[in-house]
């Protein structure tokens, strides 16, 4: 998989324009505040997920300005395809090979890319939701339609929420639980197998790449912590069983506090570097190298499961890594479509993005 070319209007500061990248290492290079990191992040859009700077829709559009428009034309599965997204109105729509979508969520596999940046080591730092957000977002890109499950048990999750807060005031609601416990396990037990088994895979993958930029002198160890004892080889009734049976036994809990305690809402991943939890114990360029490896690791399952390789962006990344972790990172990513953003050009490359102020002041190589 690999772009053509990207035009954008009034998308954030950057200036009307279209870029034709190359096919390889594509390095996109300017002063702090340019415009570099709003390029990465247009393209990250194309995947059908949000801004990974946690942005909101209005605040993607150039300041003044009612609406932006984002293009581009890329080649999947050996076939020429177009993607463009409009954002107006706070709500983004898109036109996939000139046919329209309601949704944004139906754009998601079509397009796969793969983002790092700084503001990722969050996924350490930051709370379990960060992590299930993280394992989520591979998911959608291998499976769309595990963005359908989610969205299905979001929603029961938020009834049974609300069943919750209204029976201690109305005790004979009380037994219509059994029916949104049912239909929580079994949207939960089709999304734990799920997890459970790409933590697995990203759990062999990132060991790998943690090895090679540590230069085999630490190690990755990534586990999947479910909330109701789901373990990976479980079929799907197996953990449907036993997430019915711990919502059972936290039912007057749950009741008492008003939401649902367990579920996988409240699973998490544990990301250890020599046996020790990587968020309270790793340094900050472990942490770094921890998600970096992550990241490579998605990007290698996700070529794996659809047969061919995303598209790497790469958000100011090189800056904090010494030269024999550049050079790593650099080999592993050979063949592939890379945008890598730096302040410096001294990076080898196929193309280099010149932009000042938001507006592409060159292009080559």
């Amino acid at each position: 998989m690999f772009i053509k070319s990207i035009s954008f209007e009034n998308y954030r500061n950057l200036k009307t324009a279209k870029i034709f990248p190359s096919k390889g290492i594509n390095v996109i290079c300017g002063d702090n505040a340019q415009g570099k990191t709003n390029i990465v992040e247009c393209l990250w859009l194309f995947t059908g997920g949000r801004s990974f700077r946690g942005s909101k829709d209005n605040e993607l559009t150039t300041f003044g300005t009612q609406s932006s428009k984002i293009k581009i034309s890329f080649n999947s599965r050996e076939r020429d395809q177009t993607l463009e997204i409009l954002i107006k109105n706070n709500k983004r729509t898109a036109i996939l090979n000139d046919v329209p979508k309601s949704y944004m969520s139906q754009i998601v596999g079509s397009f796969c890319a793969v983002v790092f940046s700084p503001d990722h080591l969050t996924l350490i730092k930051n709370g379990p939701d960060e992590r299930r957000s993280f394992i989520d977002a591979a998911l959608c890109q291998i499976k769309p339609s595990y963005t359908t499950h989610l969205g299905r048990y979001k929603r029961i999750i938020n009834e049974r929420n609300s069943l919750l807060k209204d029976i201690p005031k109305h005790r004979e609601l009380e037994d219509t639980l059994d029916i949104w416990n049912e239909r929580l396990a079994n949207e939960g037990a089709l999304i734990a197998a799920e997890r459970l088994e790409y933590t697995e895979k990203l759990k062999e993958s990132s060991l790998k790449f943690y090895k090679g930029i540590s230069d085999g002198k630490e190690e990755l160890e990534i586990i999947y912590k479910s909330s109701f004892g789901g373990k990976n080889g479980m079929t799907k009734e197996e953990l449907k069983s036993n997430m019915l049976s711990s919502l059972s036994k936290r039912q007057s809990d749950d009741i008492y506090c008003g939401f649902t305690s367990i579920g996988i809402h409240r699973d998490d991943i544990s990301i250890k570097i020599n046996s020790r939890e990587a968020r309270s114990f790793g340094s900050q360029g472990q942490q770094r190298s921890a998600v970096l490896s992550m990241k490579l690791a998605e990007a290698e399952i996700l070529a794996n499961e659809k047969g061919e390789a995303p598209v790497i962006l790469l958000d100011d990344v090189l800056s904090e890594l010494d030269s024999s972790r550049q050079n790593y990172l650099l080999n592993k990513l050979e063949g592939l479509q890379v945008f890598i953003t730096c302040c410096e050009t001294n990076i080898k490359s196929e193309s280099i993005i010149s932009i000042k102020n938001g507006e592409i002041i060159s292009e080559g190589k």
